[in-house]
């Protein structure tokens, strides 16, 4: 689950943008290493919270262990709001134009069919969701272990260093970073499913290593083989470095589109997959969200909570629809809630003194997430400035976040349980 959440359609394109903003190969590998770090620094806070507080409801339950269930239900309602919701429609969006490829169909029309067919596949059940979820995962890492084979075995490229779009400085290094956490984006989710996995803590804490361990030696093998096969200069030039390296090597631009096709179904499926379990969570502890928190114990999985959070997505997808460009208007809206929310989970070990062990690490991973939602505003504000609907779409994310404090004082107030139900 979570090498099938985190290797997304992002790994095929970010590549291009870190090249163009630090031209150096030493210093876009370390860049790559330092992403990994601070996944892994991030999964360690996890790991840690989900020995105290590792049920059904993920970040929701953490949020509430460290600052209240006022923040953790607002929390949740940015995430049938914005985040989940939101993400599920930029990777539609990014599944919808690799499709566009292969059937003669408007690439928001494949999006909008992609979120309802991942629901129906997930509605079917906790078990056939798995077994699809196994398949596109290890089709997509013997894929992309397959173009760093590609890459690696082609000539060495002798091009120039390219010239850079922005100079390498400080800020161009950080707007890197950001972009390369961007492509880590995701391990997260697998924290919804501590409370179905056998041995709960720790099997999330072998999960969540060994999966951020094999993206990292694949996103550091596929950038090493790109800059090996194409340089630099190739490398920034060119915004689909996966059909640079095939077409170098004799051409299979479908191959890479259903490459990337496969890659955004699986994100697609376990973002779907782990989603509603918020919602389902919510809906234990709020009386006026109860219907959500109906769960189908004979397939394991939370249908309302599915149903409402589809309807959402779709609505997105409709509104990316009318955007310039509907991935980046998505991104634009999810990413400066989406990191915020993020930070609070890492300052929470610092308000249990049970939890002071793994301070460490959480505090690397708060910083760095404070540094990406102040990036990810600073980038917002700049399309709203520039007219861009992308833009003005960050800020009606953290709008909706806004809509969502009254039902966070009104769960405080009904002084709602910890949170502690299992499906």
């Amino acid at each position: 689950m979570v090498a099938g959440i985190v290797i997304g359609a992002g790994i095929f394109r970010i590549p291009t943008d870190v090249a163009r903003l630090v031209p150096s190969e030493p210093l876009i590998l370390s860049l790559w290493l330092a992403g990994a770090v601070i996944a892994l620094a991030g999964a360690a806070t996890y790991s840690a919270l989900a020995r105290v507080a590792g049920d059904l409801g993920g970040e929701y339950r953490f949020l509430a262990l460290g600052f209240g269930p006022a923040v953790a239900t607002l929390f949740v309602w940015a995430r049938m709001t914005v985040i989940q919701t939101g993400s599920i429609a930029a990777v539609a969006f990014v599944a919808g134009e690799h499709a566009a490829r292969l059937v003669p169909l408007p690439p928001a029309l494949l999006a909008l069919l992609a979120v309802a067919g991942v629901t129906v596949l997930n509605w079917s059940g906790l078990v056939v969701s798995a077994r699809l979820q196994r398949g596109l995962v290890v089709a997509v890492v013997l894929a992309l272990a397959g173009l760093v084979a590609l890459g690696l075995a082609m000539p060495a490229a002798h091009a120039p260093p390219a010239a850079p779009t922005v100079p390498p400085t400080p800020g161009a290094v950080g707007l890197a970073l950001v972009f390369v956490m961007l492509a880590y984006g995701g391990w997260n989710e697998a924290a919804y499913l501590a409370g179905e996995t056998q041995r709960g803590a720790r099997t999330l804490a072998w999960g969540l290593a060994g999966g951020l361990l094999l993206v990292a030696a694949l996103y550091l093998g596929f950038n090493a083989a790109a800059l090996h096969a194409l340089g630099v200069a190739g490398l920034a030039a060119t915004p689909t470095p996966a059909v640079a390296l095939t077409d170098a090597a004799g051409g299979a631009g479908a191959g890479v589109a259903v490459l990337v096709l496969l890659a955004a179904l699986s994100t697609l499926n376990v973002t779907v997959l782990t989603g509603a379990r918020a919602m389902c969570a919510l809906g234990r502890d709020h009386p006026a969200f109860r219907a959500l928190g109906a769960w189908d114990q004979a397939r394991a999985v939370p249908r309302a909570s599915l149903l409402v959070q589809a309807a959402i997505a779709l609505a997105l997808v409709g509104l990316g629809w009318c955007a310039r460009d509907g991935f980046e208007a998505m991104v634009a809206f999810t990413a400066p809630v989406f990191w915020l929310f993020l930070a609070l989970v890492g300052l929470v070990p610092f308000r249990r003194p049970e939890l002071a062990r793994s301070r460490p690490a959480a505090g690397l991973f708060a910083v760095a997430c404070l540094g990406m939602a102040a990036s990810a505003v600073d980038h917002a504000r700049g399309l709203a400035l520039a007219h861009e609907t992308a833009g003005w779409m960050g800020l009606a994310g953290l709008g909706c976040v806004a809509l969502g404090l009254p039902v966070s004082r009104w769960r405080w107030r009904a002084g709602a349980g910890s949170g502690r139900a299992r499906p």
